[in-house]
């Protein structure tokens, strides 16, 4: 989960370097917010447990970057970063829901905290739908 929430991070930031509208930028910038005290709070459990959690790799952080950066270089920018966007929530959610499917063990704390990254992601796709 904390993964998904800093490759989340790592693709607005990303793609918030672009020539975007005002008006995505805004968007994004809510997003990021939300990922933002998603990770404060994922980061909180763990501690809170005794848990260490591993954060994504440098390697995949840079490889990333590079895809946005390479995608965004021609064509309508706001257009192909509203598509990255949904790309990349419809993927958080799929792994969210392996996750939850694979722990059936987990406390409901953590339980909690998937479902409202699920939720999270889902209102982004629907919010970066006006921008397709």
């Amino acid at each position: 989960m904390l993964k998904t929430v800093q490759m989340g991070q790592t693709g607005i930031r990303c793609a918030m370097e672009a020539d975007l509208s005002p008006e995505l930028k805004t968007a994004m910038h809510s997003q990021l917010r939300e990922y933002d005290e998603l990770e404060r709070q994922i980061l909180a459990t763990a501690a809170g447990n005794g848990w260490k959690l591993d954060n994504v790799h440098l390697g995949a952080k840079s490889m990333a970057k590079a895809s946005v950066k390479t995608r965004l270089t021609f064509g309508d920018v706001d257009t192909k970063t509203a598509s990255m966007m949904v790309q990349g929530n419809a993927r958080g959610i799929m792994q969210c829901g392996k996750n939850l499917y694979k722990c059936d063990d987990a406390s409901s704390e953590v339980t909690g905290l998937v479902r409202k990254l699920m939720e999270t992601e889902t209102r982004n796709i629907l919010q970066m739908q006006g921008f397709l």
